[in-house]
């Protein structure tokens, strides 16, 4: 069955703090070399899927210099990817979620001859093979498929939407935004439905200040009888970047062999934008263990458990432990780093001591110098 795509790329900006200051969740640098958007671009383009929109809201123009023309996802823009922002359907651009947001999308859902759609955030990054999603979203009859994951719910984290199942895989309980029990599925924020039926739902219910997709749509016609749901089961390894500490603790989480095969798989890949650089250096005394480290980079210090990003340059006599550094940041001589994320092109002087917690890393924002 021929389906198409719509990424949202901004809808957790507001939790990200100042990662989002000035781009989108969807451009949020991860895991050394790639942005979060490559994910779910790179499982749409290895499902088939060529009709692609990206909603946009604001602080696009960096996702918009990073896919270019998006050759490097076997894609192209204008012909197969499409960017959506509110001004070009004359929407405010003040849209709250993502019912409100497909607003943008309706010229594109009204063109296309798809008979269904995947709609997917950009901040949970996995490798799926969306067609397997879309055939087992047919073989349900149901009206709206939900990929969902076990093992992430607590009863403590606070999760968009939460579904529960008997044995037989029937959906007996769903909720919004609640601190969901262990035996309860979470939402992946990725879902199948049918185009035609998409349009009615945007129609219907936007005009009458409905703005959540979850909250004012599956939920209550859940609830009424009236959207009968089916859950994919997500069966690898899939990490949740919807605030601050999630996206440092699952950059960490890379350095485990086995999130890494699951997240990067041969008949899965994750494209990203290709750039040349020369490898990575190590001076006399420099020391990287296990660490991740991207090209280009000049690595005289010390290193340990830390996700090191494209042309970052560590000095003598450095230390550096259970930190993420972006691209382009320098760490001055004599310098110790521990559990800290510079953004992109910080500067860190000679002599300084920069330290967080586990559970609270200092954060650094972009091009500052400390």
């Amino acid at each position: 069955m021929e389906a198409m795509g719509i990424i949202f790329s901004n809808i957790y900006d507001s939790k990200m703090g100042n990662l989002t200051w000035e781009r989108t969740s969807g451009s949020i640098p991860f895991g050394g070399r790639y942005r979060q958007i490559d994910f779910v671009l790179s499982n749409m383009s290895n499902s088939g899927i060529r009709n692609i929109g990206i909603i946009t809201k604001y602080n696009y123009q960096s996702l918009m210099d990073h896919l270019a023309n998006c050759e490097d996802w076997d894609l192209h823009l204008g012909e197969n990817v499409r960017f959506l922002p509110p001004y070009a359907t004359g929407h405010t651009g003040a849209y709250r979620g993502k019912l409100e947001a497909l607003q943008t999308a309706l010229p594109v859902l009204e063109r296309s001859d798809a008979e269904y759609v995947i709609l997917s955030d950009t901040t949970v990054l996995c490798a799926i093979d969306f067609a397997e999603v879309v055939d087992a979203h047919v073989a349900s009859g149901c009206d709206l498929t939900v990929v969902a994951k076990a093992g992430r719910a607590d009863g403590r984290r606070t999760q968009t939407l939460a579904l529960k199942v008997d044995d037989s895989g029937k959906v007996v309980d769903l909720a919004v935004d609640y601190c969901a029990p262990k035996d309860y599925l979470s939402g992946m924020s990725m879902f199948v439905i049918e185009r035609k039926k998409l349009l009615n739902i945007i129609q219907e219910l936007v005009p009458h200040g409905k703005c959540y997709f979850e909250r004012d749509f599956v939920l209550p016609q859940y609830n009424e009888g009236k959207l009968s749901v089916n859950v994919y089961s997500f069966q690898n390894i899939a990490l949740f970047n919807e605030s601050l500490q999630e996206f440092y603790e699952n950059n960490l989480k890379l350095l485990d062999q086995d999130v890494r095969h699951s997240l990067f798989r041969t008949n899965l890949p994750i494209y990203t934008k290709v750039r040349d650089s020369v490898p990575t250096l190590f001076g006399e005394h420099g020391q990287a263990s296990d660490c991740l480290v991207a090209d280009g980079c000049h690595i005289f210090g010390n290193a340990n458990h830390s996700v090191i990003f494209r042309e970052v340059d560590l000095d003598e006599d450095t230390q550096v432990e259970s930190s993420v550094l972006m691209q382009g940041s320098k760490v001055g001589a004599r310098s110790q780093l521990r559990y800290v994320i510079l953004d992109k092109n910080v500067t860190v002087k000679p002599d300084t001591r920069l330290q967080g917690t586990p559970e609270h890393p200092l954060y650094i924002s972009k091009g500052v110098t400390v």
